[in-house]
Parts: C-alpha cells; sequence; structure tokens
C-alpha cells in the first residue's frame, strides 16, 4: 500500500478522486493501492523553551540566552490534530511508501518532514510536485514522481528559518520584555518583523521632522505648450520677480526639437507580491486578503500555485500557453488575435534561469464559476497580466523640445500613444485611462531658430513630506530590503535578499497590526508611538536593519540550493544572540508600555507562573487575540453568535456561544482551543435525551465539538 499525505483534506479528496483511492475511511480514503490522508496545516512544532528545562518556564533575564543543545520537534497540544497524526502514524508505520503530497513549497514541505519525523516513517518516501490542483496536473505529477532527497535542501532552508526564528525571537522578545517592558507588556522581537517594522518608523520619523519650504519655478506658455525653465528651483520670491521681468525683456526661441519613436515593454507576469501590490493599488486590499483570495483561486483549479517570488515561466511551458488562451473563453475578444498566428517564445516571459519551485500565477484555463466579487477580481487580474504579456509592446513617441529666452533654458517633453499593442487589455480600466491620459500630452511640430512672444509666469509651490508607506509599497520596501527600485528587472535581482518570502509577508504585517505597533490611516500605514519607543530602544543594527535581514533571507536560498551551510548559519544566529543578551543587559533605556493583549504563539507562555501560591486573580481572557486551530493561519473573531475563523469562508471553524442547551463561558472556549476540551459542564441538554448530563465537550478530528 503507498501512502499519500495531502496538506488539507480538500487536496486530499482531489488527489484521491484522480489516483482511484474512492472509499472514505475514517482520517483517509482508500483504493486502487494507495491510502491518501492529510496534515491540516502545522501538525509539528519546534519545542518550546520549557520543554527543555523547567527553568526556562519562567522569564528571567538571568536564563538568557537560551540555546539548546539540539532543537527537537512535537506534536501540537490540539485534539484534532492528536487523532489525525495518529492516523498518519498508523498508516505510515504499515505501508510499503509514502508519497509527500504536501504545499509544494518551503514551508510545505517542512510541515510534512517533521511529520514525518514524528511518525518514524522508514520506508521511501517521493515527492509530488505540482504547479496546480487540476486533474490534468495531478495526473502528471503522479506520472513523474520526483525522489523526495531532491528536497533535502529545501528542508535544511525550512527547517534554518524556524530554528533561526526560534533563537531570535524566543531570546530577544523575553530579552526586550524583561528589560523594558512596563507591567504585563510583551515586546515582540522578530527576525523579519523587527526590520519591516524600522523601515515604517524610519519613515515616520521622516515625515514628522519635514519641514515644508517653498519654492519658485520659472515657467513660460509658447505656442499653447507650457515650458518649465531648467533652473534650480528658486528659494525666494524676490529672485523669482526679478526672473519674470528678465523673461519679459526677449522673446522666445526654440534650440532644439527631437521626435523619437519607442516602445514600452509589456508587463510582467504575477508574483505574489506584484500581484498583493496591484490589488492594493486598485481595490485597497490588504496583502493577507489578497492571498486569501489566491489561495481559495488556487484550490478551485482556476489559477496556478500562489505563494511564488518569480515573475517568469518555464521554458516547457510555452507548448501549453495555446490551449490555455482558446479556454479562456470569456476573454476572446482579446485572446482571437493571439490565437491567429504561433505564441512567441519570448526570454521576457519563458527563462528556466528565472523560474526555481515554481513559475509565475497564471490562469489554468479551467472555466471559473461560484466566485465571490473579490475573487473575480482577483482572477481577472492575473487573466489580463497573462494575456497581455503576449500582445505587441506599446508603440509610442516621445518628444522633447528645448528653448531659451534671453539666457535661460526651458523645456518641455510630450507622448503620444501610436499603436497601444499590450494597452488594450486597459482601455476599459478606469485608473489606466487617467493613467494615460496624464502621460499622453500631444505637441505641435516646432522649427529650430524659431521664435515669438510667450506668456511668461513664475509658479510657487512648496515641497511635500515623503509619502507614509501604504501596503502596497511596503511589500514592495520588503521585497528590495527598503532600496527605492522602480525598474523590474533590478528589482528581480535583489529578490533573494528582500525581507521575508512573499507568504509570509502579509502575516508579517498583520503581526505589527495586530501587536499594535503600526496602524492604518486610510490607506497610509503609519508606526504608533509604541512602535517607534521600540525601535528607539534597540540600539542593536542587526534586529532592524533591513539590508541585514536581507543578507539572511540571501543566506537561507543559499540553503536550499545547496550552497550554503545550515550549521553556519544557525551559530551565526547563535552568535548574534549570545551578543545581543549581553550588549541589552548591559544597556539603560526607558521602559515601555502598551495596551495590555494576551500574547499568542511564539509567547503563549509568556505569564509567568509562580510556585504554588494562593490563586491570583483571574487574567482575562482574550479569545480574539488567539490562532484559528484549524488553519493555523489567521485569528479567531466574534461574530453574532459564535467565534470563528477571521478567514472562516474558507476555513469554515467556529465555536458557538451556546452549545447543547448551554451558554459556553470564554474560559470553555478557550479550554476548547488550547486543550482541546473544557471542564465537566453541568446540564447539557443531549438531543433524544429528556434528562440533562453532566460532561466534557471535545473538539474531534473535524474540528466540530462533541460530548466526550
Amino acid at each position: 500500500m503507498k501512502v499519500c499525505i495531502a496538506e488539507k483534506p480538500s487536496v486530499a479528496k482531489d488527489i484521491a478522486g484522480v489516483i482511484g483511492a474512492n472509499q472514505r475511511r475514517d482520517g483517509y480514503f482508500e483504493g486502487n493501492g494507495y491510502q491518501v490522508t492529510w496534515t491540516f496545516g502545522h501538525f509539528c512544532t519546534l519545542k518550546e523553551p520549557h520543554d527543555y528545562t523547567e527553568r526556562w518556564k519562567a522569564w528571567r533575564l538571568e536564563d538568557l540566552p537560551m540555546i539548546p543543545s539540539s532543537f527537537g520537534i512535537k506534536l501540537i497540544d490540539n485534539a484534532g490534530a492528536l487523532k489525525q497524526f495518529g492516523v498518519i502514524e498508523s498508516l505510515v508505520s504499515q505501508c510499503e511508501e509514502v508519497i509527500n503530497c504536501g504545499d509544494a513549497g518551503q514551508e510545505g514541505e517542512l510541515i510534512q518532514r517533521w511529520v514525518l519525523l514524528k511518525a518514524k516513517c522508514n520506508v521511501p518516501v517521493r515527492r509530488l510536485w505540482i504547479s496546480s490542483l487540476t486533474e490534468q496536473a495531478i495526473r502528471e505529477g503522479f506520472e513523474k514522481l520526483k525522489d523526495s532527497e531532491l528536497y533535502n535542501n529545501l528542508y535544511a532552508a525550512g527547517s534554518a528559518r524556524a530554528i533561526g526564528d526560534w533563537l531570535l525571537g524566543m531570546n530577544a522578545t523575553r530579552l526586550f520584555t524583561k528589560k523594558f517592558g512596563q507591567g504585563k507588556v510583551v515586546l515582540s522581537i522578530g527576525r523579519v518583523q523587527t526590520p519591516t517594522l524600522a523601515l515604517i518608523v524610519q519613515r515616520q520619523k521622516e515625515i514628522n521632522a519635514f519641514v515644508s519650504e517653498e519654492y519658485w519655478e520659472l515657467k513660460t506658455i509658447y505656442r499653447d505648450t507650457e515650458f518649465t525653465a531648467n533652473i534650480d528651483r528658486l528659494k525666494s520670491e524676490e529672485k523669482a520677480k526679478k526672473g519674470l521681468a528678465y523673461l519679459l525683456l526677449h522673446d522666445f526661441e526654440i534650440t532644439s526639437f527631437e521626435k523619437k519613436e519607442g516602445k514600452e515593454g509589456n508587463p510582467k507576469l504575477f508574483d505574489l507580491t506584484s500581484l498583493q501590490v496591484e490589488a492594493n493599488k486598485k481595490y485597497g486590499y490588504s496583502a493577507e486578503d489578497t492571498l486569501k483570495h489566491t489561495q481559495n483561486l488556487y484550490e478551485k483549479k482556476f489559477i496556478t500555485y500562489p505563494r511564488v517570488d518569480t515573475t517568469y515561466l518555464s521554458e516547457d511551458l510555452h507548448p501549453k500557453v495555446e490551449g490555455i488562451l482558446r479556454e479562456l473563453t470569456h476573454y476572446a475578444q482579446y485572446t482571437a488575435p493571439l490565437l491567429e498566428k504561433p505564441v512567441p517564445k519570448s526570454k521576457t516571459v519563458f527563462d528556466d534561469k528565472k523560474v526555481t519551485d515554481h513559475h509565475a500565477i497564471i490562469p489554468t484555463g479551467v472555466q471559473p464559476n461560484h466566485l465571490s466579487q473579490d475573487e473575480k477580481r482577483i482572477y481577472d487580474l492575473v487573466t489580463r497580466r497573462f494575456i497581455a504579456v503576449f500582445y505587441p509592446e506599446c508603440k509610442v513617441s516621445n518628444t522633447t523640445v528645448l528653448g531659451k529666452v534671453g539666457q535661460v533654458e526651458f523645456k518641455a517633453t510630450g507622448k503620444q500613444i501610436l499603436e497601444p499593442g499590450w494597452r488594450v487589455l486597459y482601455a476599459n480600466d478606469a485608473s489606466a485611462k487617467k493613467e494615460a491620459a496624464e502621460e499622453e500630452k500631444l505637441m505641435p511640430n516646432f522649427e529650430v531658430g524659431e521664435r515669438g512672444p510667450h506668456e511668461p509666469r513664475v509658479h510657487q509651490g512648496k515641497t511635500t513630506p515623503p509619502k507614509a508607506y501604504t501596503e502596497a509599497t511596503l511589500l514592495r520596501a520588503m521585497e528590495t530590503a527598503g532600496k527605492q527600485v522602480e525598474d523590474d528587472e533590478m528589482r528581480e535581482l535583489l529578490k533573494d535578499n528582500g525581507i521575508g518570502r512573499p507568504s509570509t509577508r502579509a502575516n508579517i504585517i498583520e503581526t505589527l497590526f495586530k501587536r499594535r505597533y503600526i496602524e492604518k490611516k486610510k490607506k497610509n500605514i503609519v508606526a504608533t508611538q509604541t512602535g517607534i519607543d521600540l525601535i528607539d530602544t534597540i540600539q542593536n543594527e542587526l534586529l532592524k536593519s533591513a539590508e541585514l535581514t536581507g543578507n539572511w533571507e540571501r543566506k537561507l536560498r543559499l540553503i536550499e540550493k545547496g550552497e550554503y551551510s545550515m550549521d553556519t548559519f544557525k551559530q551565526e544566529l547563535i552568535q548574534m544572540v549570545v551578543d545581543l543578551t549581553q550588549e541589552v543587559k548591559n544597556n539603560r533605556g526607558r521602559a515601555i508600555s502598551i495596551a495590555e493583549e494576551v500574547p499568542v504563539e511564539v509567547e503563549k507562555e509568556v505569564k509567568e507562573k509562580k510556585p504554588a501560591k494562593p490563586k491570583e486573580p483571574k487574567e482575562e481572557i482574550n479569545i480574539e487575540s488567539l490562532t484559528c486551530p484549524k488553519c493555523k493561519a489567521h485569528l479567531l473573531k466574534k461574530g453574532k453568535t459564535a467565534y470563528g475563523c477571521s478567514n472562516f469562508q474558507v476555513c469554515g471553524f467556529k465555536i458557538p456561544f451556546e452549545f447543547l442547551g448551554k451558554k459556553l463561558t470564554d474560559k470553555h472556549v478557550y479550554d476548547l482551543l488550547s486543550k482541546g476540551k473544557t471542564s465537566r459542564i453541568k446540564g447539557l441538554q443531549i438531543p433524544g435525551n429528556p434528562e440533562t448530563t453532566d460532561a466534557r465537550l471535545v473538539m474531534n478530528g473535524d474540528f466540530n465539538f462533541e460530548v466526550g
């Protein structure tokens, strides 16, 4: 029997349907020589400090740094996960081969490897590596299963990332909290989160410190065309008036007229970051929302794997493009001209050297249906971009005119779109229309040497502060480690040094919002006083430098390629943590306070438990600060009748306020989430039983609730 382990139940069902494992069992599908089971997110996690030694349970400065001699993993404390892991463990112990069908990325590889490690898998493992969930892709994937060892470097990079985040997150968070935190505040520090916050704080300080200055420019109109003086902005009105008086004494003379035809290159295909940027600009979607909608489209088989950082396609996809274009019947008016001739195989689209695990995000050709408004918008962005890259370039005419009035030189530029090319895909787009109208400026033909009267004037303006980050510009800054880069090719080169990975950046931004280090004002992201105080307190540049964090990211990618040692990376981080601890312990700084929060995930053990004492007053339980136990990706949210995953439409997890006739307290809900069961509840009304029952509520493997 061959055991396939998928990343979630829905994917397992798709795979089972394709390979003929059609009999449903408890926790798996079976048939045709296969058993198909699943995880749902992180079943295993790195051990917490108190798992290594009881001494590390309490938060004490004298115990830092915490450096385990070796890192271990453990199962998460969740009844549903434990039950499903039991199924996996049992199947793996009796099979002849395991097929790893996990999410085809670094994190997916790590999740599956840890599960197989914990399940003591000692049979051969092969890897299903696919870029979409269509039946054809799954079938082809099973025909070309890879040896698991080909992905050892990917696993090593995932492990190095997790260990690095543990070392820095656990130690630095405790270090800064105990040294500078006031009251019960947790000062959360992270390898990616802190430099991202530092970018926002730096921009905030630049804005706060900015002093607007007035300036004056000399302009003139000649033959209905506005020219601007080719000199530095004038700092005083008096100089401007003198300049204007001088201009009134002389005619305008044309000294140069140049008209050049050029081309505007096609836009690149989307990687996840550029899709998040575009969706934020056009629809105001947060990075997390865009990722959610994109993931939904992927799971519904309408687009390819979304968590990618390349804007290129592999060369072997070229023969399939025509078929995909033919299937896009809703876009027939745009695809028809392309299908009249062979699809070009341009290096700006197809390049194996620019593709690693996956190619850029494109439609699969499967006809979309039952989409929400948000999903339709994301699908349209992806599909139009896919079609646009195969269109001719946009042909333009660029005009530059130079002139002079006396000794003062003037300049004007214009642009005309001659052949729209790929721009026809966006002809009806309101924002694109506006952009094109602003760009396009028709100019008359001028003759060198011609001269005549003109209408000079003084333009008065004010310097403006740097712009606050939006999610779009922050994502770009994370991608390029804070460097201001407009050129697409240069951006591609900097991606290896970006902060975080495309799949994690949205979560990092959400974490900063949740910790109240940043907040949103309209579309702008601004640092709160707490965020500013935290960055000001951190003297160590390594912790907050986007460039240095980008360098770590580059090393993680080199580990993935087999060009850097995981052990070397780990030792570098250990040394950094040791040095940082010593530095902060000897540092003097002011305490930082913040509105109280229940810490979650990495800091969940923050509340110090003192040895046996009389019961202290109960801590307030904040359910909405906890992460959904099912998808492990989103916070819980309070609705009208239940607590549910904030990504409920996709995840589906919820805990009702009332169950079996009893109102559940926040303590009951908290116990279900943290322990998988409640204490005994009196007076439960079981359907069909006239008498009430006293019993515990238990969360089962499907994340539903039953009497236990």
